[in-house]
Protein backbone atom coordinates (compact mmCIF):
# COMPACT_ATOMS: atom_id res chain seq x y z
CA UNK A 1 0.00 0.00 0.00
CA UNK A 2 1.56 3.29 -0.99
CA UNK A 3 0.64 6.94 -1.07
CA UNK A 4 -1.85 8.00 -3.70
CA UNK A 5 -0.54 10.64 -6.09
CA UNK A 6 -2.13 13.87 -4.97
CA UNK A 7 -0.90 17.38 -4.18
CA UNK A 8 -0.25 17.83 -0.49
CA UNK A 9 0.67 20.66 1.81
CA UNK A 10 4.34 20.86 2.76
CA UNK A 11 5.46 18.84 5.77
CA UNK A 12 6.16 21.97 7.80
CA UNK A 13 2.52 23.09 7.45
CA UNK A 14 1.53 20.64 10.18
CA UNK A 15 2.77 21.23 13.71
CA UNK A 16 5.27 18.39 14.34
CA UNK A 17 4.03 18.19 17.92
CA UNK A 18 0.62 17.05 16.68
CA UNK A 19 2.17 13.93 15.11
CA UNK A 20 3.67 12.93 18.46
CA UNK A 21 0.38 13.11 20.33
CA UNK A 22 -2.84 11.04 20.20
CA UNK A 23 -5.50 12.29 17.81
CA UNK A 24 -7.52 14.99 19.58
CA UNK A 25 -10.80 14.29 17.77
CA UNK A 26 -11.49 10.56 18.11
CA UNK A 27 -13.41 8.02 20.17
CA UNK A 28 -11.41 6.27 22.90
CA UNK A 29 -12.42 3.24 24.95
CA UNK A 30 -12.87 4.13 28.64
CA UNK A 31 -14.07 0.80 30.03
CA UNK A 32 -16.84 -1.75 30.02
CA UNK A 33 -20.42 -0.51 29.87
CA UNK A 34 -21.57 -3.21 32.32
CA UNK A 35 -19.63 -1.52 35.12
CA UNK A 36 -22.03 1.42 35.14
CA UNK A 37 -25.04 0.12 37.00
CA UNK A 38 -27.49 1.88 39.30
CA UNK A 39 -26.06 5.12 40.66
CA UNK A 40 -22.46 4.14 39.99
CA UNK A 41 -19.99 6.53 38.40
CA UNK A 42 -16.34 6.07 37.49
CA UNK A 43 -13.29 8.28 37.17
CA UNK A 44 -11.13 7.70 34.09
CA UNK A 45 -7.95 9.27 32.73
CA UNK A 46 -8.10 10.19 29.05
CA UNK A 47 -5.13 11.83 27.35
CA UNK A 48 -4.24 13.79 30.47
CA UNK A 49 -7.84 14.78 31.17
CA UNK A 50 -9.67 13.52 34.26
CA UNK A 51 -13.22 12.51 33.31
CA UNK A 52 -16.13 11.18 35.39
CA UNK A 53 -18.57 8.92 33.56
CA UNK A 54 -21.92 7.52 34.65
CA UNK A 55 -25.46 6.56 33.69
CA UNK A 56 -28.52 8.52 34.83
CA UNK A 57 -31.85 7.16 36.03
CA UNK A 58 -33.15 7.43 32.48
CA UNK A 59 -30.31 5.20 31.25
CA UNK A 60 -28.55 8.04 29.42
CA UNK A 61 -24.76 8.11 29.65
CA UNK A 62 -22.77 11.18 30.63
CA UNK A 63 -19.11 12.16 30.66
CA UNK A 64 -18.00 15.31 32.52
CA UNK A 65 -14.69 16.89 33.41
CA UNK A 66 -13.91 15.49 36.85
CA UNK A 67 -13.40 18.86 38.47
CA UNK A 68 -15.76 21.05 40.43
CA UNK A 69 -15.36 24.65 39.19
CA UNK A 70 -15.59 25.92 42.78
CA UNK A 71 -12.27 24.69 44.21
CA UNK A 72 -11.19 21.93 41.87
CA UNK A 73 -12.49 18.93 43.83
CA UNK A 74 -12.99 15.69 41.90
CA UNK A 75 -16.73 15.17 41.42
CA UNK A 76 -16.13 11.40 41.21
CA UNK A 77 -15.29 11.50 44.94
CA UNK A 78 -18.80 12.72 45.72
CA UNK A 79 -22.26 11.18 45.42
CA UNK A 80 -24.51 10.58 42.44
CA UNK A 81 -28.24 10.01 42.97
CA UNK A 82 -29.07 9.23 39.36
CA UNK A 83 -29.92 12.86 38.57
CA UNK A 84 -27.18 15.06 40.03
CA UNK A 85 -23.57 14.77 41.13
CA UNK A 86 -22.75 16.34 44.50
CA UNK A 87 -19.27 17.72 45.15
CA UNK A 88 -18.04 16.35 48.51
CA UNK A 89 -16.22 19.61 49.37
CA UNK A 90 -19.08 22.15 49.62
CA UNK A 91 -22.11 20.25 48.32
CA UNK A 92 -22.45 21.94 44.92
CA UNK A 93 -24.73 19.88 42.68
CA UNK A 94 -24.44 19.39 38.94
CA UNK A 95 -26.81 17.72 36.48
CA UNK A 96 -25.60 15.08 34.06
CA UNK A 97 -25.59 17.84 31.43
CA UNK A 98 -22.93 19.64 33.48
CA UNK A 99 -25.15 22.55 34.57
CA UNK A 100 -25.01 23.65 38.21
CA UNK A 101 -28.30 22.93 40.01
CA UNK A 102 -27.57 24.04 43.55
CA UNK A 103 -25.04 25.84 45.76
CA UNK A 104 -26.30 25.05 49.27
CA UNK A 105 -23.86 27.39 51.06
CA UNK A 106 -25.41 30.52 49.52
CA UNK A 107 -27.48 32.62 51.90
CA UNK A 108 -30.76 34.35 51.09
CA UNK A 109 -28.79 37.60 50.72
CA UNK A 110 -26.49 36.25 47.99
CA UNK A 111 -27.41 37.47 44.53
CA UNK A 112 -25.13 35.00 42.67
CA UNK A 113 -26.63 33.28 39.62
CA UNK A 114 -25.18 29.75 39.75
CA UNK A 115 -27.26 28.60 36.77
CA UNK A 116 -24.53 29.95 34.49
CA UNK A 117 -21.91 27.70 36.06
CA UNK A 118 -21.25 24.44 34.21
CA UNK A 119 -18.79 21.57 34.10
CA UNK A 120 -17.38 20.68 30.67
CA UNK A 121 -19.32 17.85 29.04
CA UNK A 122 -17.81 15.34 26.58
CA UNK A 123 -19.55 13.14 23.96
CA UNK A 124 -19.95 9.51 25.09
CA UNK A 125 -21.24 6.41 23.26
CA UNK A 126 -21.77 2.72 23.96
CA UNK A 127 -20.81 -0.01 21.48
CA UNK A 128 -19.56 -3.61 21.55
CA UNK A 129 -20.04 -3.64 25.33
CA UNK A 130 -17.72 -0.66 25.90
CA UNK A 131 -17.99 3.06 26.57
CA UNK A 132 -16.29 5.52 24.20
CA UNK A 133 -15.49 9.16 24.95
CA UNK A 134 -14.31 11.86 22.54
CA UNK A 135 -12.26 14.48 24.46
CA UNK A 136 -12.32 16.99 21.58
CA UNK A 137 -14.09 20.26 22.43
CA UNK A 138 -14.10 22.07 19.08
CA UNK A 139 -16.63 21.91 16.23
CA UNK A 140 -16.16 19.02 13.81
CA UNK A 141 -17.84 16.97 11.11
CA UNK A 142 -19.00 13.60 12.56
CA UNK A 143 -18.12 11.92 9.24
CA UNK A 144 -14.49 12.93 9.78
CA UNK A 145 -14.22 10.96 13.03
CA UNK A 146 -13.27 7.26 12.90
CA UNK A 147 -16.28 5.19 13.92
CA UNK A 148 -16.40 3.11 17.09
CA UNK A 149 -16.18 -0.71 16.75
CA UNK A 150 -19.36 -2.77 16.62
CA UNK A 151 -20.17 -6.49 16.57
CA UNK A 152 -21.74 -8.25 13.59
CA UNK A 153 -23.22 -11.05 15.73
CA UNK A 154 -24.88 -11.54 19.10
CA UNK A 155 -22.19 -12.99 21.40
CA UNK A 156 -22.95 -16.02 23.56
CA UNK A 157 -20.09 -14.98 25.82
CA UNK A 158 -17.18 -12.60 26.13
CA UNK A 159 -13.98 -12.06 28.06
CA UNK A 160 -12.20 -8.76 28.71
CA UNK A 161 -8.68 -8.12 29.97
CA UNK A 162 -7.28 -4.63 30.62
CA UNK A 163 -3.65 -3.78 31.27
CA UNK A 164 -1.97 -0.42 31.81
CA UNK A 165 1.23 0.04 29.81
CA UNK A 166 3.92 2.58 30.69
CA UNK A 167 4.57 3.47 27.06
CA UNK A 168 3.41 6.12 24.63
CA UNK A 169 0.16 5.79 22.76
CA UNK A 170 1.92 5.65 19.37
CA UNK A 171 4.33 2.90 20.44
CA UNK A 172 1.51 0.86 21.95
CA UNK A 173 -0.68 1.34 18.86
CA UNK A 174 2.14 0.23 16.56
CA UNK A 175 2.10 -3.16 18.32
CA UNK A 176 -1.46 -3.61 17.00
CA UNK A 177 -0.29 -3.43 13.36
CA UNK A 178 3.17 -5.02 13.67
CA UNK A 179 3.17 -8.66 12.41
CA UNK A 180 6.91 -9.17 12.99
CA UNK A 181 6.88 -9.16 16.79
CA UNK A 182 4.42 -12.04 17.16
CA UNK A 183 6.97 -14.86 16.70
CA UNK A 184 9.30 -13.38 19.31
CA UNK A 185 7.06 -11.74 21.90
CA UNK A 186 4.12 -14.19 21.83
CA UNK A 187 6.05 -17.46 21.64
CA UNK A 188 3.61 -19.56 23.69
CA UNK A 189 2.67 -23.25 23.44
CA UNK A 190 -1.01 -22.40 23.15
CA UNK A 191 -0.60 -19.70 20.52
CA UNK A 192 2.38 -20.68 18.33
CA UNK A 193 2.86 -24.45 18.19
CA UNK A 194 5.37 -24.09 15.33
CA UNK A 195 8.78 -22.62 16.18
CA UNK A 196 9.78 -22.09 12.56
CA UNK A 197 9.58 -18.73 10.84
CA UNK A 198 7.52 -18.96 7.67
CA UNK A 199 6.99 -16.45 4.91
CA UNK A 200 3.54 -14.90 5.02
CA UNK A 201 1.81 -13.36 2.02
CA UNK A 202 -1.26 -11.25 2.79
CA UNK A 203 -3.33 -8.74 0.88
CA UNK A 204 -4.18 -5.39 2.45
CA UNK A 205 -6.62 -2.78 1.27
CA UNK A 206 -7.84 0.58 2.58
CA UNK A 207 -11.03 0.98 4.58
CA UNK A 208 -12.47 4.18 6.12
CA UNK A 209 -9.79 5.61 8.44
CA UNK A 210 -7.64 2.48 8.25
CA UNK A 211 -6.74 -0.70 6.41
CA UNK A 212 -7.67 -4.36 6.50
CA UNK A 213 -5.83 -7.63 5.98
CA UNK A 214 -8.44 -9.22 3.73
CA UNK A 215 -10.20 -12.44 4.69
CA UNK A 216 -8.00 -15.51 4.29
CA UNK A 217 -7.95 -19.13 5.41
CA UNK A 218 -5.49 -20.01 8.18
CA UNK A 219 -3.00 -22.58 6.89
CA UNK A 220 -1.34 -23.44 10.22
CA UNK A 221 -4.02 -22.89 12.79
CA UNK A 222 -3.07 -22.35 16.42
CA UNK A 223 -4.84 -24.41 19.12
CA UNK A 224 -7.17 -21.45 19.63
CA UNK A 225 -8.34 -21.56 16.01
CA UNK A 226 -8.74 -25.34 16.09
CA UNK A 227 -11.44 -25.00 18.74
CA UNK A 228 -13.68 -23.70 15.97
CA UNK A 229 -13.17 -26.73 13.76
CA UNK A 230 -12.30 -26.78 10.07
CA UNK A 231 -10.14 -24.03 8.58
CA UNK A 232 -11.32 -20.67 9.88
CA UNK A 233 -11.38 -17.52 7.76
CA UNK A 234 -9.65 -14.55 9.38
CA UNK A 235 -9.93 -10.84 8.65
CA UNK A 236 -7.94 -8.22 10.59
CA UNK A 237 -8.79 -4.53 10.41
CA UNK A 238 -6.95 -1.55 11.88
CA UNK A 239 -8.60 1.83 12.18
CA UNK A 240 -7.60 5.09 13.79
CA UNK A 241 -7.00 6.09 16.49
CA UNK A 242 -5.81 2.72 17.91
CA UNK A 243 -8.26 -0.10 17.19
CA UNK A 244 -7.50 -3.65 15.99
CA UNK A 245 -10.46 -5.83 14.96
CA UNK A 246 -9.83 -9.51 14.28
CA UNK A 247 -12.89 -11.35 12.94
CA UNK A 248 -12.81 -15.15 12.70
CA UNK A 249 -15.44 -17.21 10.87
CA UNK A 250 -15.83 -21.00 10.68
CA UNK A 251 -19.12 -21.91 9.02
CA UNK A 252 -21.81 -20.41 11.26
CA UNK A 253 -19.40 -19.95 14.16
CA UNK A 254 -18.13 -16.48 14.93
CA UNK A 255 -15.29 -15.19 17.09
CA UNK A 256 -14.12 -11.60 17.38
CA UNK A 257 -10.88 -10.56 19.04
CA UNK A 258 -10.84 -6.79 19.53
CA UNK A 259 -7.96 -4.74 20.97
CA UNK A 260 -8.10 -1.05 21.86
CA UNK A 261 -5.38 1.41 22.89
CA UNK A 262 -6.43 4.36 25.06
CA UNK A 263 -4.09 7.25 25.94
CA UNK A 264 -4.21 7.95 29.67
CA UNK A 265 -1.37 10.46 29.87
CA UNK A 266 2.25 10.92 28.73
CA UNK A 267 3.73 7.42 28.33
CA UNK A 268 0.67 5.80 29.92
CA UNK A 269 -1.66 3.75 27.73
CA UNK A 270 -4.50 1.38 28.57
CA UNK A 271 -4.50 -1.76 26.45
CA UNK A 272 -7.89 -3.52 26.36
CA UNK A 273 -8.46 -6.94 24.80
CA UNK A 274 -12.02 -8.20 24.29
CA UNK A 275 -12.83 -11.69 23.04
CA UNK A 276 -16.38 -12.49 21.87
CA UNK A 277 -17.81 -15.80 20.63
CA UNK A 278 -21.12 -17.10 19.29
CA UNK A 279 -20.83 -20.67 20.68
CA UNK A 280 -22.28 -21.13 24.20
CA UNK A 281 -20.04 -24.18 24.80
CA UNK A 282 -16.96 -21.94 24.86
CA UNK A 283 -18.22 -20.33 28.06
CA UNK A 284 -16.87 -23.40 29.87
CA UNK A 285 -13.34 -22.36 28.87
CA UNK A 286 -13.47 -18.87 30.39
CA UNK A 287 -11.56 -19.83 33.58
CA UNK A 288 -8.72 -21.12 31.39
CA UNK A 289 -8.88 -18.38 28.78
CA UNK A 290 -8.60 -15.43 31.16
CA UNK A 291 -5.06 -16.15 32.45
CA UNK A 292 -3.90 -16.96 28.90
CA UNK A 293 -5.26 -13.65 27.61
CA UNK A 294 -3.58 -11.81 30.48
CA UNK A 295 -0.32 -13.61 29.75
CA UNK A 296 -0.58 -12.53 26.10
CA UNK A 297 -1.16 -8.86 27.00
CA UNK A 298 1.53 -8.93 29.68
CA UNK A 299 4.04 -10.03 27.04
CA UNK A 300 3.16 -6.91 25.03
CA UNK A 301 3.23 -4.75 28.16
CA UNK A 302 6.72 -5.81 29.18
CA UNK A 303 8.35 -5.45 25.78
CA UNK A 304 6.67 -2.09 25.12
CA UNK A 305 7.81 -0.68 28.45
CA UNK A 306 11.42 -1.70 27.77
CA UNK A 307 11.21 -0.28 24.24
CA UNK A 308 9.85 3.00 25.61
CA UNK A 309 12.93 3.37 27.81
CA UNK A 310 15.07 3.05 24.68
CA UNK A 311 12.99 5.62 22.80
CA UNK A 312 13.22 7.99 25.76
CA UNK A 313 17.00 7.93 25.35
CA UNK A 314 16.85 8.34 21.56
CA UNK A 315 13.38 8.97 20.03
CA UNK A 316 13.99 7.52 16.56
CA UNK A 317 12.87 4.33 14.80
CA UNK A 318 14.30 2.54 11.76
CA UNK A 319 11.37 0.93 9.93
CA UNK A 320 12.64 -1.69 7.48
CA UNK A 321 11.04 -4.16 5.08
CA UNK A 322 7.44 -4.95 4.14
CA UNK A 323 6.66 -6.14 7.66
CA UNK A 324 7.15 -2.57 8.86
CA UNK A 325 4.93 -1.02 6.19
CA UNK A 326 1.75 -1.19 8.36
CA UNK A 327 3.59 0.91 10.96
CA UNK A 328 4.40 3.46 8.26
CA UNK A 329 0.76 3.40 7.13
CA UNK A 330 -0.34 4.27 10.66
CA UNK A 331 1.70 7.47 10.56
CA UNK A 332 0.44 8.30 7.03
CA UNK A 333 -3.16 7.90 8.14
CA UNK A 334 -2.54 9.97 11.25
CA UNK A 335 -0.92 12.76 9.23
CA UNK A 336 -3.75 12.75 6.69
CA UNK A 337 -6.51 13.04 9.29
CA UNK A 338 -4.68 15.90 11.02
CA UNK A 339 -4.03 17.75 7.76
CA UNK A 340 -7.62 17.24 6.59
CA UNK A 341 -8.92 18.73 9.84
CA UNK A 342 -6.48 21.66 9.63
CA UNK A 343 -7.40 22.38 6.00
CA UNK A 344 -11.14 21.92 6.52
CA UNK A 345 -11.49 19.18 3.88
CA UNK A 346 -12.71 15.55 3.92
CA UNK A 347 -10.31 12.80 4.98
CA UNK A 348 -8.87 10.95 1.97
CA UNK A 349 -7.29 7.58 2.73
CA UNK A 350 -3.79 7.76 1.14
CA UNK A 351 -3.39 3.96 0.93
CA UNK A 352 -4.04 1.55 -1.94
CA UNK A 353 -4.51 -2.21 -2.19
CA UNK A 354 -1.20 -4.03 -1.82
CA UNK A 355 0.27 -7.50 -1.17
CA UNK A 356 2.84 -7.76 1.63
CA UNK A 357 5.40 -10.46 2.43
CA UNK A 358 7.18 -11.02 5.72
CA UNK A 359 8.44 -13.87 7.89
CA UNK A 360 6.73 -14.75 11.13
Amino acid sequence: MSSAAAPRASDDALDPKAMREPLPNAWYCVGQAARLTGDAMRAVSLNGEQVVIGRGKDGALFALRDRCPHRGMALSKGKFDGDTLMCPFHGWRFGTDGRCHDVPTLSSHDASDFSRIAVQRFPIRESAGFLWVNPYLGPSDPAAIPDVPSLAFEPAGSLVVELEVEASFDLTTLSLVDPGHVAFVHDSWWFRPSKELREKVKTFQPVPHGFVMTSHATTTSSPVYRLLGGVPEVEIEFRLPGVRLERITAGTKRVANYTFATPMGPNRTMLTNALYWSMPALNLLKPLARPLMRQFLTQDQQVLQHAQLGLDRKPTMVLLGQGDLPSQWYFRLKREILEAAREGRPFANPLIRQELRWRS
